[in-house]
């Protein structure tokens, strides 16, 4: 079987909103890639709604997927949590965070309403964002003379590498993702070129 190359994912956070017998419920849908971006994201939305009586979550990272986590903040277990990273899954996505803060409304709505309210706000969040298909990349770091720049540049242009950190002094650093059906092809190139350092971050 051929190893998977791409993912799917969100690239831009979005709103929306359900309501029931006066409970209303916001979802918000946000691109992350780190456990850190995660929770500074949960934090803001914390500040923004502080009357709110629940911040339940899920998030999905990575391109395996193997890193997750939900949370029913407070809702009887099973209600929010899994509903929530169940749509996520649904769409077969990753690196996406999932928040639905619940402001309350005085009226319970059960197990059965729960799961419905948290499904439909996560489901209508993830629905007015577009969902793309993304390179597996990996991600290294180069060190090489300033003389040297454009030859490198040219390299990661032609194969679509991402640049994620660049210092270019003297010796410049360039820390890019690589994408990982054209591994074998960069490293190629940039191994033929003399006097640069290559190490996988």
């Amino acid at each position: 079987m051929n190893e998977q190359e791409y993912y799917n994912t969100i690239i831009q956070p979005s709103t929306a909103e359900f309501k029931d017998r006066g409970s209303k419920f916001i979802g918000y849908a946000f691109p992350i890639e780190t456990i850190e971006e995660f929770k500074k994201q949960l934090q803001i939305l914390k500040k923004e709604h502080p009357k709110a009586v629940h911040h339940c979550f899920a998030y999905r990272l990575g391109t395996d997927g193997n890193v997750f986590r939900s949370s029913d903040d407070g809702e009887p277990s099973g209600t929010a949590a899994k509903p929530i990273l169940g749509q996520i899954d649904s769409k077969e996505i990753t690196n996406t965070l999932i928040v639905v803060v619940r402001y309350w409304g005085g009226t319970l709505l059960g197990a059965p309403g729960l799961i419905n309210a948290y499904k439909t706000t996560a489901s209508l969040a993830l629905q007015v964002t577009p969902i793309v298909q993304k390179q597996i990349e990996i991600k290294y770091t180069i060190q090489f003379d300033y003389t040297q720049l454009n030859e490198i540049m040219q390299v990661l242009k032609q194969y679509n590498c991402t640049i994620i950190k660049q210092e270019l002094q003297l010796f410049c650093s360039i820390k890019f993702g690589l994408p990982k059906n054209r591994l074998q092809e960069v490293l190629y190139k940039l191994n033929g070129i003399h006097n640069i350092e290559l190490v996988k971050n």
